[in-house]
Parts: C-alpha cells; sequence; structure tokens
C-alpha cells in the first residue's frame, strides 16, 4: 500500500475530461505539476481545500474523485 490511506480517481477524471494534463489541473487548483503527481501516486492526501479544488475543476464532487482504501 502506498503513503496514505486515501486513495483517488485523478488520472481516471483527466482522461475522461478529454486527457486533461497534469499541468492543466495544477493550474486550476493553485498548486504545481508535482503536487497532481505526488496525489496520483497516492504518496500523501490532499488538504480539505485542495480536494475541494480538484473536484471543482472536475464539475464533480469530492467523494466521487477521493475514497478511503480498502485496508
Amino acid at each position: 500500500m502506498t503513503g496514505t490511506p486515501i486513495g483517488n480517481d485523478i488520472r481516471r477524471w483527466r482522461s475522461e475530461r478529454g486527457e486533461m494534463t497534469q499541468k492543466a489541473l495544477a493550474d486550476a487548483c493553485g498548486v504545481t505539476r508535482q503536487a497532481i503527481i505526488a496525489l496520483e501516486a497516492g504518496r500523501y492526501a490532499p488538504s480539505l481545500e485542495l480536494a475541494f479544488r480538484i473536484a471543482r475543476a472536475f464539475g464533480v464532487g469530492v467523494e466521487d474523485v477521493f475514497h478511503w482504501r480498502n485496508a
């Protein structure tokens, strides 16, 4: 298991949004591309604010993007 119990579907949502780039998502959320890379890899959990920004960038709810991993 990776570093956080919170999983995400960021890559899937980027794909469903016409292959949105990591840079485009980062710019929309006010973070670096490296932050998006680390989130997609599960290396860290986003702050609540960033989770909402990411979900908003996709036009969906936070629970559509983030979820608890099964233990």
